[in-house]
């Protein structure tokens, strides 16, 4: 890619409310499908500098496809085909990490999956031979390294490690399960990270994770969850996550894209 011009689109798979970026400039929204079906929502494009910007709302908007029920495959398609090559999933999670409380964002590191009965992969059907690709680090580093560096220059409160365990939904966990996903190492649960970081990894695009953990999880407080504290710690916890989202795009869209 030879000028600022021709940069790949960076994507951000999340919420509706991430379109408010400072600086960004919504240009255009446009309806898709794919061979897998029709995305969550449309794909709104943006952009913010010299940087383009594609959003996808994971739930749809308005807000209303569970968890277990996303289109996946569609999702991450649809960006793979409107040239998106780096991906960052932004994610409502609940903290199991003592350091992880209510409106902390965390960069995490790995991923274990508890989820069940998703369709899961791109390789399936009448295939010449089968793929089994590398998940080692379900996360890429220089994405990663790109959203630690704009954390730190922004002096956002946050972590740069973290497992996060991705569950079923869309139920919250128990405090036994909370217990169990602790022993298993687990720092973050939620209900979207799985299959988006592996989808994006069959596909070769970059892929990271921007969490916001909204509550503490099941049995890490002394009351049970409530949606008005849920609510309250996206409403302290957003300004983070766009923060640097804002101080990262410039940096992400220069990254090259991986070989796929």
């Amino acid at each position: 890619m030879s000028n600022e011009s021709e940069k790949a689109p960076v994507g951000i798979i999340g919420g509706t409310g991430l379109t408010t970026l400072a600086g960004l400039e919504i240009t255009g929204e446009t309806e898709c499908t794919t061979p897998w079906g029709s995305p969550s929502a449309p794909l709104v494009e943006g952009q913010l500098g010299n940087q383009k910007v594609v959003f996808l709302s994971r739930h749809g908007n308005p807000h209303r496809i569970p968890p277990h029920q996303v289109n996946y495959r569609a999702n991450l398609r649809a960006l793979y085909d409107a040239g998106v090559r780096t991906v960052i999933g932004v994610n409502a999670v609940g903290g199991i990490h003592r350091e992880m409380g209510p409106a902390h964002v965390v960069i995490p590191d790995q991923i274990i999956d508890y989820t069940w009965g998703r369709p899961s992969t791109f390789f399936e059907g009448d295939l010449e031979e089968t793929t089994h690709i590398d998940f080692t680090w379900p996360y890429d580093a220089d994405a990663r390294a790109t959203l630690v560096a704009a954390a730190k220059g922004r002096s956002v409160p946050f972590s740069d490690f973290g497992v996060y365990a991705a569950t079923q939904g869309p139920r919250l966990e128990t405090a036994a399960e909370i217990r169990k996903l602790e022993r298993d190492g687990c720092d973050l649960v939620g209900m979207t990270g799985m299959p988006e970081a592996v989808l994006a990894a069959e596909l070769g695009m970059r892929y990271v994770c921007l969490a916001l953990v909204v509550n503490w999880a099941a049995g890490k407080s002394d009351h049970i969850i409530t949606m008005e504290e849920i609510e309250e710690a996206i409403e302290q916890g957003m300004s983070g996550v766009k923060s640097i989202l804002e101080a990262s795009m410039a940096d992400l869209g220069a990254l090259t894209p991986k070989s796929s």
